[in-house]
């Protein structure tokens, strides 16, 4: 049998995973349920494996599983697409989500044996929904994971439901990813009706890919822009960032869950898929560089100021999620989805890190009462310190590598492009080892108490530490530029199946090897700069006041979220009220209410026509008699 047939078994283990936990959940230990949940992702990624390597070795497939959707010419199957681009994805999601998995049987041991459950279910479901999204073979089948990974945020971020805090921070999420899902939606409307198809690309011919010739430039263009704005949604791009720095009220594997290896990088994912139609579109393409780098730029300097240990990460997987952005925009697709991968690597690293810095500190997130955590968390401390390196994009970190890609293909399409790259890789630098210096470095300052029960997670948390921090150190030589002379670029040699019709539509910008060492070497110096000062500055005197000045409009990040209440919120709420105490009450209700009144006195006046006399009912006899006599005279008159 042909490995690539099973396919569907890797969604379907995170599927069976969430049943048996959700329904058995009250009568299920801890143990067994972490086993369970753990074990069905794991048994994913030994199938995601095999079948990266059958794809590694030529061979891809589209399973068609059953009819979805037949109407008229219309016919929308329910399939699985295993190619290069998707089975790399399957590693990513399968492989983090794991170690994950494992971590937070630890975290959470502190649940009740139900609410245990019922999150183990959450993460199995959202972990299924991420390998719907990337593993279906058309629009649609993407669509419902793309919906499945919104109801599972959802989900996960109001875990602790009885906080109305996390639960407005739910509703949030949920809420600004249903706008940028509209326009997702109607861009699978567009292509139905210009194409009758939503199916990437057939045998036959007669996929989306095959038949973009069809299309004029402004269904492209049109059709290109309407899902980029779903990417907004999903991978949290301005003007629909601010749900993700909300998303932090969730427990903290599910951020690292969500800014990882799941939701945030369906965006990245869709329009790497769409390759062909985006390079298509210049237009589209610009606009997906210039938001990529704003958002870069902008959630960089949030993070400068903030305090609370998540929130930083939370910032900046906003800013790295830019430069992914970026690097689609102007056509290095492998790029984007290089440092996709290794984002996922020291991402999932600094958030795992960071919740068992929370746990050693009795759930105390304010870095300023932190400090001197070094020598208590010891193997917490120095995986943490390689993933800040990692994501600082230092030689010869993971980052390094596909960061430096992506800026230096944003040289090549506009040099104004680098010089704002490096501009964010700067801050980007500077605000992590900001975080570093102020909770691993200089004096403690938290309570007493604290400083006694501090102690160094347990095996569960701290292996998938050490395996990400392995990862976030190695993870960059799938990549490596040929300028360095350190062998192919492994990974674009891979990709290039999926992105050879894009690479034949546009012109080439190559770079020479002294531009390319300048680049690097001029990113990486103001890096290392950056690092220096911050260390110098937060390890000996952090900032322990509340910020004041520019500092706190950084910190009350741009009071965008004050905009957002004042022009979307507010008004939307005073018409809420308007339409609930006003128009509902005094003219719905006084219509419903009028129309049963009506009825109610019509019923009573005729109900006095049923006297029970039988002289009335004579007298109304000859009444209509007569009438009827009269109508019959005048019409066969006329």
């Amino acid at each position: 049998m042909n490995v690539l047939q099973l396919v569907w078994l890797v969604p379907f283990f995170p599927l069976v995973g969430f049943l048996i936990n959700g329904l058995l959940r009250k009568q299920l230990s801890k143990p067994l349920i972490s086993i369970i949940g753990s074990g069905m992702v794991l048994a994913s990624f030994i199938v995601s494996v095999l079948l990266f390597t059958e794809v590694k070795n030529g061979n891809t497939h589209v399973a068609n599983l059953f009819d979805f959707i037949s109407f008229g010419q219309l016919s929308i199957p329910f399939a699985f697409q295993i190619d290069q681009l998707s089975s790399l994805f399957l590693l990513i999601i399968t492989g983090i989500g794991f170690l994950i998995h494992v971590y937070s049987a630890a975290y959470m041991h502190e649940e009740r044996n139900e609410h245990f459950g019922r999150f183990f279910c959450y993460l199995n479901l959202f972990v299924f929904s991420m390998l719907l999204l990337v593993l279906g073979a058309n629009y649609v089948i993407m669509f419902i994971g793309w919906e499945g990974v919104g109801l599972c945020s959802y989900l996960l971020i109001g875990y602790w439901f009885k906080n109305t805090e996390y639960n407005n921070a739910a509703k949030k999420a949920f809420i600004m990813n249903r706008i940028g899902d509209l326009g997702f939606l109607i861009a699978i409307f567009w292509l139905i009706s210009k194409l009758g198809t939503v199916t990437y690309t057939t045998p036959e011919g007669t996929g989306v890919f095959d038949l973009y010739s069809k299309l004029s430039p402004v269904d492209i263009t049109g059709i290109t822009i309407l899902l980029f704005v779903g990417a907004t949604g999903k991978s949290a791009q301005i003007p629909l960032y601010t749900w993700l720095p909300d998303a932090m009220a969730g427990p903290t594997p599910v951020s690292a869950l969500i800014h990882a290896a799941t939701m945030v990088t369906a965006g990245i994912y869709m329009i790497a898929r769409s390759n062909i139609l985006y390079t298509l579109a210049p237009t589209t393409q610009s606009l997906v560089a210039a938001i990529g780098l704003a958002t870069a730029l902008f959630a960089a300097t949030i993070a400068i100021k903030q305090n609370d240990i998540k929130k930083v990460l939370a910032y900046s997987t906003v800013s790295q999620l830019g430069y992914m952005f970026l690097g689609l925009g102007v056509g290095a697709y492998t790029g984007a989805v290089f440092h996709v991968m290794t984002h996922a690597f020291f991402k999932a690293l600094l958030f795992l890190g960071a919740g068992s810095v929370i746990h050693a500190m009795h759930h105390e997130q304010d870095i300023r009462r932190m400090g001197g955590l070094a020598k208590k968390l010891p193997v917490t401390h120095f995986t943490f310190l390689m993933g800040c390196i990692a994501i600082a994009g230092i030689f010869p970190f993971s980052g390094f590598f596909s960061k430096d890609e992506i800026l230096a293909a944003a040289y090549a399409k506009d040099p104004m492009y680098y010089y704002l790259g490096v501009a964010g890789a700067v801050m980007t630098a500077f605000y992590m080892f900001r975080l570093y210096a102020t909770t691993f470095l200089g004096k403690f300052r938290g309570t007493e108490e604290q400083k006694h029960h501090l102690h160094e997670s347990p095996a569960a948390m701290t292996i998938p530490l050490i395996v990400l921090a392995i990862l976030s150190v190695v993870g960059g030589f799938l990549g490596t530029p040929e300028v360095l002379h350190m062998g192919e670029h492994r990974l674009e040699h891979f990709l290039a199946p999926v992105f050879e019709a894009s690479a034949g539509l546009k012109e080439a910008h190559h770079l020479d090897h002294n531009t390319e060492y300048m680049l690097m070497g001029v990113a990486m110096a103001l890096a290392i700069i950056a690092i220096l000062v911050a260390l110098f500055r937060y390890s000996k005197k952090p900032e322990v006041h509340e910020p004041a000045g520019f500092g706190k409009v950084l910190a009350d990040k741009w009071y965008i979220d004050e905009l957002y209440s004042f022009v979307v919120v507010k008004p939307m709420n005073w018409l809420a009220k308007f339409l609930n105490n006003i128009f509902e009450k005094r003219i719905v209700d006084w219509l419903v209410n009028g129309v049963g009144r009506a009825v109610n006195y019509t019923s009573r006046q005729v109900r006095l026509l049923q006297s029970g006399l039988v002289g009335n009912y004579v007298l109304l006899m000859v009444l209509s008699m007569l009438a009827l006599f009269v109508v019959t005279f005048f019409f066969n008159k006329k």
